[in-house]
């Protein structure tokens, strides 16, 4: 057993650190849970895997030329691809209609590719790709703020259990050009309750607190709200 340091396999080691967790920084000053350490984690954490299956390949192969090498450096940075998808999974939040934390899960997938990169010895192109990283998470959102984009909301009513009240609100929505995407509808049949959520696809914000206004107006309806 040998207790040597290898240079260059340290030098690999710190540049995947530094370049994970300079994205992990982005994420960090944008409050998102998986922030600085956890990106520099995640691609030291792949750039050791990939370091350790080089070595596995030179201490363990055959190389005398009678048989198969029988070892493929390859196969540990396979599974850090599959294994990161578990990490990812657990950033993306979902609420209600809307799905948060999936770029915070492709920056944790990004970081593990530079963390294999560097640890394979491709410096120049996990420094590329975290350039690339940073002018898509800095500069494209602000591209994204100016481009028209559907609005997706949840809207919640509950009212008297009279004839035609779903109809009188689903007509009025209509008017407004809202499109209704789902419905769920509960009855209290000894209260006469009825609870209504409709989600639904809107052109910008600001529809649904005029929607909202209207709703309330509608015979019958005690409680609206929106998510």
């Amino acid at each position: 057993m040998s207790l040597a340091v290898d240079v260059e396999m340290v030098v690999r080691l710190l540049l995947a650190s530094l370049l994970g967790g300079i994205i992990g920084l982005e994420r960090e000053i944008h409050g998102r849970p998986a922030g600085f350490r956890t990106h520099l984690l995640v691609s030291l954490g792949s750039s050791l895997f990939v370091v350790s299956s080089i070595e596995f390949y030179w201490v363990f192969g055959n190389f005398n030329g009678t048989l198969p090498v029988g070892v493929d450096p390859g196969r540990v940075a396979a599974q850090v691809v599959t294994g990161i998808g578990f990490l990812g999974a657990g950033a993306i939040i979902r609420e209600n209609a809307s799905v948060r934390g999936l770029t915070t899960a492709a920056c944790l997938w990004i970081a593990s590719a530079i963390g294999i990169a560097c640890g394979i010895g491709l410096f120049g192109i996990a420094s590329v790709v975290t350039g690339i990283s940073l002018v898509s998470l800095l500069f494209l959102k602000r591209i994204e703020r100016v481009l028209a984009r559907d609005v997706y909301a949840t809207v919640k009513v509950s009212g008297n259990d009279r004839e035609g009240l779903i109809a009188d609100m689903e007509t009025l929505m209509n008017k407004n050009k809202l499109e209704i995407t789902a419905a769920r509808i509960e009855k209290n049949i000894e209260e006469k309750l009825i609870h209504v959520e409709y989600d639904l696809k809107l052109s910008s914000r600001n529809e649904i607190f005029a929607l909202i206004d209207k709703i309330a107006l509608v015979t019958g309806v005690k409680k609206v709200s929106f998510t």
